[in-house]
């Protein structure tokens, strides 16, 4: 799967995103690896609670399915979002998000987001230079 197929799978996605409480939809599509080195996309999208604190993001959401069927290295990840039916620009992932990531990320591990009109590629060291780590 190219970058491209995969920032318009998080496109998609968004459809499915649960937000009655700003309108603000998300979706993602990771591509993770297995330790046989089957690679995978999960999908994901955010779900809005009314407890705000429990709200899920996109990207949280389809990591924790990659993890959850053993899918523990992440290689890219694309984030498409915006209000309603519009794509906004360089919507990232958030900062719980981007640690999450971390935790898992292959080296060189790609963030594909919308700039200037087109999928553009970015690595997750670009936009979170200085993760927790152990």
């Amino acid at each position: 799967m190219d970058f491209t197929e995969l920032y318009e799978t998080a496109v998609g996605m968004r459809f499915f995103a649960y937000t009655p409480y700003y309108d603000f939809r998300v979706g993602a599509a990771l591509l993770a690896e297995n330790e046989s080195g089957e690679k995978r996309v999960f999908t994901g999208c955010n779900v809005q609670n009314s407890a705000f604190g429990a709200n899920i993001c996109a990207e949280h959401t389809a990591g924790a399915k990659a993890v959850s069927e053993g899918y523990r290295v992440f290689r890219a990840v694309a984030v498409a979002g915006g209000m309603g039916d519009e794509i906004s620009e360089m919507v990232l992932p958030c900062g719980v998000c981007r640690q999450f990531l971390s935790e898992f990320a292959a080296e060189g591990m790609k963030v594909i987001l919308l700039k200037d009109g087109s999928p553009a590629v970015f690595t997750l060291d670009e936009i979170f230079p200085r993760p927790f780590a152990l």
